[in-house]
């Protein structure tokens, strides 16, 4: 309708550009399924979009998993290596202290058993002792064994045909262990040219 005060008006005229009603219809048919086309799909494209949510939480749950296995993994290594750390903290200061029990040795070897020297050594050599076995300190002192070159070290050969060959027939300096780790090989006197002692497999 065109406004009689204001003949210039053209806002509700429609310019006619040649086109028929049915080439019209078809741009407003073809419009509407481009339009279609970019709009989200229906159930085709939810169950697609539900799918791609659905590996995503379980990649997501995955490396949690995974994070959680590590972490526990490093919980118990961490442990295995603080306990490790408390129970040998002490090794260097208990090897210091090997020369010690080697003197009492010697005091104890060379004193008259019985007087009051010996007994008076004795029982200051069983406090150390007994306190550093608390501690995990174990001796290596027994003879009439198989030399071990992992706890033995071989500093005198005798040759003795009674005893098999390669036994320790005497301890000369004491070894030890802490809990399960040599402070010290045994300093020993080993047999030789006796019988060859067969060793189980």
């Amino acid at each position: 309708m065109i406004d009689e005060n204001n003949p210039t008006d053209d806002s509700y005229v429609l310019e006619d550009d040649g086109q028929s009603v049915e080439q019209i219809e078809h741009e407003m048919e073809l419009a509407a399924q481009q339009a279609a086309a970019d709009a989200p799909a229906g159930p085709a494209g939810a169950a697609s979009a539900d799918a791609a949510l659905q590996k995503e939480n379980r990649d997501l749950k995955d490396r949690v998993l995974r994070t959680l296995a590590d972490y526990e993994n490093y919980r118990k290594r961490s442990d295995r290596e603080k306990q490790d750390y408390f129970k040998y903290a002490l090794a260097d200061t208990i090897r210091d202290l090997l020369p010690v029990l080697d003197n009492f040795d010697r005091a104890l070897d060379h004193a008259e058993e019985g007087d009051d020297f010996h007994k008076g050594v004795l029982l200051i050599y069983k406090q150390l002792f007994d306190v550093l076995k608390r501690h995990g300190v174990k001796p290596i002192d027994e003879s009439g064994v198989h030399f071990d070159p992992n706890i033995h070290e071989a500093v005198v050969r005798e040759e003795n045909a009674e005893v098999p060959s390669h036994t320790v027939v005497a301890v000369l300096q004491k070894g030890y262990f802490l809990h399960d780790r040599l402070l010290r090989p045994a300093m020993v006197k080993v047999a030789v040219g006796g019988p060859e002692e067969s060793v189980a497999s």
